[in-house]
């Protein structure tokens, strides 16, 4: 297994998996060709310096994962660097086997490369499973989130 940036050719394949998930399945547009809006996001999020769009290839050099880290500097904590993980989608058939805490094991350790004090998460609260997930690897419930959706 390899992670690695991703690259505009891996985009078809990455919205493929967010589309393939309950609540994707109601927000992603996954057809060929690509919505131009994904094309347009992928080239700000890829220029970016505080931006990592990840893929996990398997062997065959076939995407069967991803996520997305955005590096947040902050003048609190001592004008501290965090991290928020997003995105985190594994192929339907590689679930269940360890990946998912293999690839947070991946994205905590590259925080801390970059000197991230903090490695922050939201789950929406339809995902019930992922949070009992995300509260396993260590993560806590400290703050509540808001959203307001335009």
């Amino acid at each position: 297994m390899v992670f690695r940036k991703a690259t505009l050719q891996d985009l078809p394949a990455i919205i493929a998996l967010y589309a393939n998930d309950k609540l994707g399945k109601t927000r992603e547009q996954f057809v060929i060709p690509l919505p131009k809006q994904y094309v347009e996001a992928f080239k700000n999020i890829n220029e970016d310096k505080n931006q990592e769009l990840i893929v996990l290839e398997n062997d065959t050099n076939e995407v069967i994962g991803t996520l997305q880290l955005t590096y947040l500097q902050h003048l609190n904590r001592l004008g501290s660097l965090r991290v928020q993980i997003e995105s985190v989608h594994i192929k339907t058939e590689y679930q269940g086997k360890g990946l998912g805490k293999t690839m947070f094991q991946w994205a905590i350790n590259r925080a801390k490369e970059k000197g991230a004090s903090i490695v922050q998460l939201t789950s929406d609260k339809k995902r019930p499973e992922a949070i009992k997930f995300y509260q396993k690897l260590g993560f806590t419930a400290s703050h509540e989130g808001l959203k307001l959706q335009f």
